[in-house]
């Protein structure tokens, strides 16, 4: 009977009916278009220096990590996957939702019915019939089943059911943004720990050559072959090396207990994989998503259009409650005064009821509720915007970075050499006099800086690709769901094209 009713006043429902709003316009992201692919730096170890090529309008793959073709990384993700609380936390909020969605069907859609047995002891008195005295004990028995249901007449039921599934939406993407963000941040991470293990390699090496030149001026200081000076400098310049050490540890150990965590583990756990960038192969294809496709993508951005669709429905909650409201009732059942006539003839009562509620005048309550419903439709449909926007700005900071990165690295392998022969050069200087110790010094502090400058350099170009797959998507959509989530995503997932994928 609900169904039938539910749909031949399906037409009616109040409220706006809702529609995604349209992407920006534009084909890029940046003011100026991208080269086509990146400059790339001979001569540096495995691929961190190979030039990488912008696509695009490609797909990207779901298990996008495994583009940096790192075991240790792959390993380590997909046990973050399956003991994240964060990811647990996501999927139990989703489950709440569906059945928030399951109860309100139940309630909405179909009439309520109530079986009811009762018992009552009374006294009456005389008076309430006409008597002029006495009164009156007995026993009242009844059993009845009641049958209640309210006509959705203009829609508000199913606007709340609407704003119900709306809610389920935001509740799925935002477990996949959960999972977006666990997966980039464990690359990044990874990456991170990487360079720092790097960083503090070349950093004892130089402290190590800086100690071997402090014996070697100390025993010529002992035989009055350079001054003090020379010394104390020397002991100064390795002091200020090995005092950048102990920071560099405690990035490294902040990083490791961060590894930690969002593999869902307590930072004391020893079983964390080390990692170092030769462990890492950069991708040298990137895709890049259109603008256009990039709101069907982003799960951030999803999961505030499910926000806004949701405020959409809740206006036509407000504007429905605003019109006549017509409940049905109906019983059957008996009453006696024994049990056992309960069951006898006669004992049968039966009513059918229907109410026409109207509101006349609620003090302006309810138009201001419809306001209220407007006003929240417009902050969310603001955030929307903003959420849009943040995402392009994501897109085009990691694409420039990308850019950059790799002029940067060109450039800082350009200066380590160029240190590292200025450095053999006064060195070899001053061993026949030709330079000052002080000479040699700089050379050597610069020689320092290039060498983790260069480190630096290569870890960025690792950790900005891992941005770009997160600021496009990551490809969600391509990834195995778990079973409470995989079938609304895939649905909404294909029904929205991603880019690339009618390529």
């Amino acid at each position: 009977m609900a169904t039938v009713v539910g749909a031949t006043l399906a037409a009616c429902a109040v409220g706006p009916d809702y529609h995604t709003p349209a992407p920006p316009a534009g084909e890029r992201f940046t003011p100026e278009p991208l080269p086509d692919q990146t400059v790339s730096t001979p001569g540096m170890p495995g691929t961190a220096g190979a030039s990488q090529q912008f696509v695009v309008a490609r797909d990207i793959p779901g298990e996008w990590w495994s583009l940096f073709h790192c075991a240790p990384l792959d390993a380590l993700i997909r046990e973050a996957l399956a003991n994240s609380p964060n990811l647990a936390a996501a999927q139990a909020a989703l489950r709440q939702a569906r059945e928030n969605l399951n109860a309100e069907v139940g309630s909405a859609l179909y009439p309520a019915i109530n079986a009811q047995v009762g018992a009552t002891r009374e006294k009456i008195s005389g008076l309430a019939f006409g008597a002029t005295s006495g009164s009156t004990e007995f026993n009242l028995y009844n059993a009845s089943v009641n049958v209640s249901y309210s006509l959705d007449l203009f829609g508000g039921a199913r606007r709340e059911l609407e704003a119900l599934r709306a809610q389920i939406d935001y509740q799925q993407y935002q477990w996949q943004a959960a999972y977006l963000a666990l997966t980039a941040n464990l690359v990044t991470a990874s990456v991170r720990e990487a360079s720092l293990r790097a960083q503090i390699a070349a950093t004892e090496q130089i402290a190590a050559d800086q100690a071997q030149q402090l014996e070697l001026l100390t025993r010529q200081f002992d035989l009055g072959g350079v001054s003090q000076t020379a010394v104390l400098a020397q002991r100064t310049t390795l002091a200020q090396t090995r005092a950048t050490l102990p920071p560099l540890q405690q990035a490294l150990d902040q990083t490791r207990h961060q590894i930690a965590v969002l593999a869902g583990k307590p930072p004391s756990d020893t079983s964390l994989p080390q990692f170092q960038l030769s462990d890492f192969s950069l991708p040298q294809t990137l895709p890049v998503s259109l603008p256009s496709a990039l709101v069907r993508q982003r799960p951030d951005i999803l999961a505030a259009d499910a926000l806004l669709h949701q405020a959409s429905a809740k206006i036509g909650v407000a504007a429905a409650a605003m019109y006549p409201q017509l409940n049905l009732t109906a019983s059957y059942g008996a009453q006696a005064l024994t049990p056992a006539g309960l069951f006898r003839s006669g004992s049968t009562v039966w009513s059918l009821g229907a109410a026409l509620l109207q509101p006349i005048f609620r003090g302006g309550q309810l138009s201001a509720q419809k306001r209220a419903a407007v006003a929240a439709y417009d902050q969310a449909g603001a955030q929307y915007q903003q959420t849009v926007l943040l995402a392009f700005q994501n897109v085009a900071d990691s694409l420039r970075a990308l850019d950059n990165d790799a002029r940067a690295l060109a450039a800082q392998a350009e200066a380590a050499d160029a240190a590292r022969n200025s450095l053999a050069l006064s060195e070899q200087q001053y061993r026949l006099g030709g330079v000052s110790y002080l000479a040699l010094l700089d050379a050597q502090r610069q020689y320092q800086q290039t060498v983790v400058a260069l480190v630096q350099a290569q870890a960025a170009r690792y950790a900005d690709t891992a941005a770009l797959f997160q600021a496009t998507g990551g490809g969600w959509w391509n990834a195995p769901q778990p079973p409470d989530v995989k079938p609304a995503f895939k649905t909404q997932a294909k029904s929205a094209a991603p880019a690339g994928s009618e390529q």
